[in-house]
């Protein structure tokens, strides 16, 4: 790391290594005849292994050496699948294939090359998967017996969801085109399987019109179609007719967050009009489950986020987070509806201790804007508020414990973790509020929460922080630049220049500039007048950044330009670099010591204004 250290803190009761030791994560949950598996993420060593949970006890399969994670569109997801003797996995070192029996010995690679893979399903001795080379994707599948390669699907920029039918005759997918994204425009593909084996030309079934987007297809046991489409205003379970899809019974609300990685499963097509589903309500999570009879049971308890939903006769399974506990694998007895935490679910903190989200609705400009409000701790009468803007931008926040934001309640700041226009969680037309308008609506609903929980009495204006990585340090730069509201910032591997963001980005983000801002040429005036590095003079407070060497998404030149020209400028601006890290930050030593750093800087700040 390169960067200027300050003092050391002073002991307090809840460090940034502990809030980063807690935030153990887990992904793709799978059940199979051999048991239920996981995909682990832990801080302590920045790698995600295979956990097997059978017989009420839980054993990792992943051996040292070996991370289960894909980069397929670099946000990779679905790194593995169960096979009948075992699971296939992607190694995150070398993108490749690996088998493993569930006995835990040494894998043995399935392939071998340049490709990368993704959105792994198996079926009928083959391994589904997305496949990429360089910039080019296709559907394959893998033979589990040599390794062959059969191409199924091709000429589409995008793949996702491949799923087979129980009976094996019929493909399903999603597919979408530049310069949409999956959360804007997609379709749902079918082929049959012919009497060679081979797969027929491949139809839509819906999206054709470009004005929804589809994802997550599944095929219930009698071999009908289903997805989740936005066509309603809000992601909600259709079924296949006679006259193409019709909607399901469901609530008007996002069963799904949107797509930014493959393999997500937040619901469950049980035949007919049955479903086990999970979706959001002002923002918090709910879990059903729709019986043929037309009757629903409310399996949320006190959770308010489930992910990766999976059952049997007995048991539904899930990750699940509430306000007070962080992400576990859970188990909820589908008759007595009593909760098994399976792993994970440890709070670091005592309950009194934990700050509860408050939701937050709050006019902004002529509309409204959302996200959830925490308190400080100190039970201080006007504290200091650090304004949390996730990533995306079209993503979401979520009221569940998080031990970063409790580490600034810890120390005295209330929180405001927002879902501004442009999140997902909240409709379409929500969604869609951001088209042409980032760098504008955000900053918009950032400035309006501190004016509107100021004049609710529940902050001090005077010391209103903002921090965001990635689109969210886009947002933040473009607030600190583009208005008087806050007193310092920090940009987590965040965007400076759009424009030179389109030069370098990847093929899945490739036009995705274009919606939020305009054509780069046809609309060049809206990105000068919207881009953080050419308003720097415009900054008049300081500034703290903190960059991964290996990122491929924002390269570290437009963190390297923006410091310059604030520095040039005067500014008290900072940055810290890390060597080993890419988008996003994995290992625990390099999170805390990014969290401990933002905090002795707004201090610092804080000292200067008193």
């Amino acid at each position: 790391m390169n960067e200027t250290h300050a003092s050391s803190p002073r002991a307090e009761p809840f460090s940034a290594a502990q809030a980063v030791a807690a935030g153990v994560d887990f992904s793709e949950l799978r059940l199979g005849a051999q048991g239920l598996f996981w995909n682990e993420y832990r801080p302590a060593d920045a790698a995600c292994r295979i956990w097997h949970w059978q017989h009420n006890q839980a054993r990792c399969l992943t051996p040292k050496g070996f991370s289960v994670s894909s980069r397929v569109y670099e946000y990779g997801g679905g790194a593995f699948c169960l096979s009948d003797d075992g699971l296939v996995f992607v190694n995150d070192a070398d993108q490749q294939l690996y088998r493993q029996s569930v006995q835990g010995e040494m894998p043995t690679a399935l392939t071998a090359g340049e490709c990368r893979y993704g959105d792994l399903q198996f079926a009928a001795g083959q391994v589904l998967a997305v496949e990429e080379h360089q910039d080019r994707h296709r559907l394959v599948a893998i033979a589990l017996a040599d390794g062959s390669r059969q191409l199924l699907a091709e000429g589409a920029d995008f793949y996702a969801a491949p799923t087979l039918s129980t009976d094996g005759q019929r493909l399903a997918w999603i597919e979408w085109d530049r310069p949409h994204q999956p959360w804007t425009a997609t379709r749902l593909m079918v082929a049959e399987r012919l009497a060679n084996g081979l797969w027929s030309a491949p139809r839509c079934l819906a999206g054709n019109d470009t004005q929804e987007a589809l994802q997550q297809p599944r095929f219930d046991a009698s071999g009908r179609l289903y997805a989740l489409t936005d066509r309603g205003g809000f992601w909600q379970p259709w079924g296949e007719s006679a006259d193409g899809l019709q909607p399901l019974p469901s609530a008007a609300a996002d069963h799904a967050p949107a797509p930014w990685q493959l393999g997500g499963c937040s619901w469950l097509p049980l035949g007919g009009e049955a479903w086990l589903a999970s979706w959001t309500e002002a923002g918090f999570g709910r879990l059903g489950l729709r019986r043929q009879d037309g009757t629903q049971q409310d399996l949320s308890g006190n959770y308010s986020r489930f992910r990766s939903l999976a059952m049997d006769q007995q048991f539904i399974y899930c990750i699940a987070a509430s306000p007070v506990s962080p992400s576990a694998v859970i188990a909820i007895d589908r008759h007595s509806q009593q909760v098994q935490v399976l792993a994970g679910g440890v709070s670091p903190l005592p309950a009194e201790q934990i700050s509860l989200p408050q939701t937050l609705n709050y006019p902004s400009g002529q509309d409204q804007a959302h996200g959830f409000f925490y308190p400080a701790m100190d039970n201080a009468a006007s504290p200091p508020l650090v304004v949390f803007i996730h990533g995306g931008p079209t993503s979401a926040c979520y009221p569940i414990l998080d031990p970063r934001i409790q580490y600034w309640t810890q120390r005295g700041f209330a929180v405001a973790d927002l879902n501004y226009r442009g999140s997902t969680g909240y409709g379409r037309a929500y969604r869609q509020a951001l088209h042409l308008r980032w760098g504008e609506v955000d900053v918009q609903d950032a400035c309006a929460v501190v004016e509107y929980l100021a004049h609710q009495g529940l902050i001090d204006r005077s010391r209103a922080f903002i921090r965001g990585g990635s689109a969210g340090g886009y947002t933040t730069l473009c607030a600190l630049a583009f208005a008087d509201v806050f007193r310092a910032g920090a940009s987590l591997y965040g965007v400076s220049d759009p424009l030179g963001l389109t030069r370098t980005t990847h093929k899945f983000e490739g036009d995705y500039l274009d919606w939020l801002i305009g054509d780069p040429e046809q609309d060049a005036e809206r990105y000068r007048a919207r881009t953080p590095l050419l308003h720097a003079g415009n900054i008049r407070v300081p500034v703290i950044f903190f960059q991964g060497e290996l990122d491929a998404v924002v390269v570290p030149e437009q963190t390297r330009d923006m410091l310059k020209a604030l520095t040039d400028n005067g500014i008290a601006a900072q940055a810290h670099y890390y060597p080993d890290e890419r988008h996003g930050f994995r290992k625990a030593s390099n999170q805390a010591h990014a969290l401990e750093q933002e905090w002795l800087f707004y201090r610092k700040v804080m000292q200067g204004l008193d």
